[in-house]
């Protein structure tokens, strides 16, 4: 059973990793001088891509579009974990699970889309420019699957829109550099105390998210001049984003869950003390 100590451990656990996050790695800043001057010698398919990039998550926010997924396979792999019944569990039963359990499928499932992405960055780091264009849509689509895939773990539904805005913001958040990640968790700390507009003006500076994608192009392209190197490298760069990506979608999930199982623990205690 858990207890108040067991989650405000886990509640220090997170705050240290939000302390913790590190600023954007020496080649990624290195990276955005040059590629800058690239964007000139991309070719259009890859500009067209970018652009759609921002077309569909400003379609993901206010409808969920294709990118939409089905609750049933992780709410399977919760029941499993939890020695129940899969027809007995359903979406609003998921938070009242140990966090335990939660954590455990989160961290199976990170695993999981790690080892697609790698695949996946090996294949179109062996391509050409058509493979490389074609990364990233799928790179996109990944990312969003598996932050939706961590919002089910935590009995959360990817359906609604303000879950969605959520999930863009945690897909910033692992695409922004230290002074961008701490704002970001100021930002989310406040929408817990008031609502979040349903507004898309709520993502100021989620076009950091297609800088990245840009950036990962550029160094793709790049070292796809050099034999098997250009494997090596997509295959890197794909899983790190996704670890990046489902890292974060893990770690911020988990705190809004730890802190809605101390709010009701208290009110619990307060009307217990009331005899209510």
């Amino acid at each position: 059973m858990e207890n108040r100590e067991m989650l405000l451990e886990a509640l220090k656990e997170i705050e240290k990793w939000e302390q913790d996050q590190k600023d954007l790695w020496f080649w990624e800043k290195l990276g955005r001088i040059p590629f800058t001057l690239l964007d000139r010698i991309t070719p259009n398919i890859v500009h067209e891509w970018l652009g759609k990039i921002l077309d569909e998550l400003g379609g993901y926010i206010q409808t969920g579009g294709q990118y939409l997924i089905s609750e049933k396979e992780i709410i399977t792999q919760l029941a499993k974990e939890a020695q129940l019944r899969p027809d007995y569990l359903t979406l609003d039963k998921v938070p009242a699970l140990p966090l335990h359990t939660m954590d455990k499928v989160a961290e199976e499932l990170k695993e999981s889309r790690k080892q697609f992405a790698t695949m996946q960055g090996a294949t179109t780091g062996f391509g050409g420019v058509f493979t490389l264009a074609i990364d990233i849509p799928a790179l996109l689509g990944l990312s969003l699957k598996v932050l939706q895939e961590m919002a089910l773990s935590y009995g959360y539904n990817p359906k609604d829109k303000h879950e969605r805005i959520f999930i863009v913001k945690c897909l910033q958040f692992a695409s922004s550099d230290f002074v961008g990640k701490q704002a970001i968790i100021k930002e989310l700390a406040a929408a817990e105390t008031a609502q979040v507009g349903e507004s898309i003006s709520k993502l100021e500076g989620w076009r950091e998210v297609i800088y990245t994608y840009r950036d990962n192009y550029g160094w793709k392209k790049l070292f796809q001049l050099v034999p098997v190197v250009g494997i090596i490298f997509g295959a890197y760069i794909n899983r790190s984003t996704i670890d990046e990506v489902a890292e974060a979608g893990q770690m911020l999930y988990r705190k809004r869950r730890v802190l809605e199982k101390l709010a009701r623990m208290d009110n619990d205690d307060g009307l217990a003390k009331y005899n209510i």
